[in-house]
């Protein structure tokens, strides 16, 4: 992503312009000591619906290096911001 010419522009806000939206994946896991146990991880980024690039890549880091077998992912995921809600009006206002 380019850099922004504004100071203090927000990252996050900056992501959701271009199109990223909040995704939370709820991994359930089995323990690789007791797999009868299931034991669950909150996972939350931006990322890109409908293929989640950042998720799977989370997800095959987490099969290849980790040693909890996944049981199952459940994702949520909310569209917050789209570049349509976001309206340039030429304009700059200073409050004190």
């Amino acid at each position: 992503m380019k850099e922004s010419g504004y100071r203090g522009t927000d990252p996050d806000f900056e992501k959701q312009l271009a199109g990223y939206s909040l995704a939370t994946a709820e991994i359930t896991y089995r323990m690789p000591d007791a797999p009868s146990l299931l034991q669950t991880f909150l996972w939350q980024q931006y990322d890109m619906a409908p293929r989640f690039p950042k998720l799977l890549k989370f997800l095959n880091f987490w099969t290849a290096e980790i040693d909890g077998p996944l049981h199952s992912v459940r994702l949520c995921h909310a569209e917050l911001l789209r570049p349509v809600d976001v309206t340039y009006t030429g304009h700059e206002i200073t409050l004190h």
